[in-house]
């Protein structure tokens, strides 16, 4: 059996100040930022990277060394996860662990229910209030993502929040109550107006932009005429599989939607 590059720690370990000795991956975020000198995810040892005296966790392994998680914000470099999304999908997971755990503990310093200053436990990925005795967990906002086929045509939007002219497929965020299924039809339906059938789930992609988790689905239109959401999209339309507009980098579950969206389309 292959043996995954990366391989998640079930228990975290104890904070740990640098030596300069350590060796492996370094994850060096805050404020969903990622150090990213000469582009790339920094390895080696933590001397050759200036690092000693900070103080890390190991949050995983990556081609056999340990990824290390410092909660920093450097001066310079600080640039957006998606940059290693399009160097290495398996290695955008891992950091955006990273940068997940990073965000949670910024935000976690005090309890919600008591404002005491909270403590990071040591056996879990969690904050204990010591006061009141809660516990906080990382949250994970779940996320639908659907590629619409009629006949030989996918649905493409564009979205507002998009740069470059890039067209996609509908996504949304699950609301309070909500099944994943249910907020697919919800959201194709405020986005566009049409309604769709069929549905089946094809794949997830976790996103830590900042906390999602992409649940991706595959449908098919059963009636209805496009009326896009103005708030959120600027344009949506039926485009012809062999005719395409800008469509997002093979980094995201987006293209992989429209990719399998079209081969079905090509069935036709």
């Amino acid at each position: 059996m292959t043996q995954h590059p990366m391989q998640q720690m079930m228990e975290p370990m104890m904070q740990k100040k640098l030596t300069g000795t350590e060796r492996g991956w370094w994850i060096v975020s805050l404020e969903n930022r990622v150090w990213l000198p000469q582009g790339e995810l920094p390895s080696g040892t933590a001397s050759q990277w200036s690092l000693q005296g900070y103080v890390a966790y190991v949050i995983g392994e990556w081609s056999g060394e340990t990824v290390w998680l410092i909660r920093h914000k450097m001066e310079a470099d600080m640039s957006s996860p998606r940059r290693i999304a399009e160097q290495d999908l398996r290695l955008f997971q891992l950091a955006g662990r990273g940068i997940q755990l990073a965000e949670f503990y910024r935000s976690h310093h005090y309890c919600g229910y008591c404002g005491q200053e909270m403590q990071q436990s040591q056996h879990e990925w969690a904050c204990l209030c010591q006061h009141c005795d809660e516990h906080y967990y990382p949250q994970i906002a779940p996320c639908i993502i659907v590629g619409i086929r009629r006949d030989d045509h996918i649905l493409l939007a564009q979205h507002r929040r998009h740069r470059n002219g890039i067209h996609t497929v509908l996504a949304g965020f699950v609301e309070v109550g909500e099944t994943l299924e249910e907020a697919v039809h919800r959201e194709v339906m405020e986005e566009s107006g049409i309604k769709i059938r069929n549905l089946r789930y094809v794949a997830s992609q976790p996103w830590p932009l900042p906390n999602s988790l992409m649940v991706g689905f595959l449908a098919d239109y059963d009636s209805g005429e496009i009326e896009h959401d103005p708030v959120e999209l600027i344009s949506a339309d039926w485009y012809r599989y062999d005719n395409l507009p800008l469509i997002p980098k093979s980094d995201t579950i987006a293209r992989r939607l429209i990719e399998e969206t079209v081969a079905l389309c090509r069935q036709q």
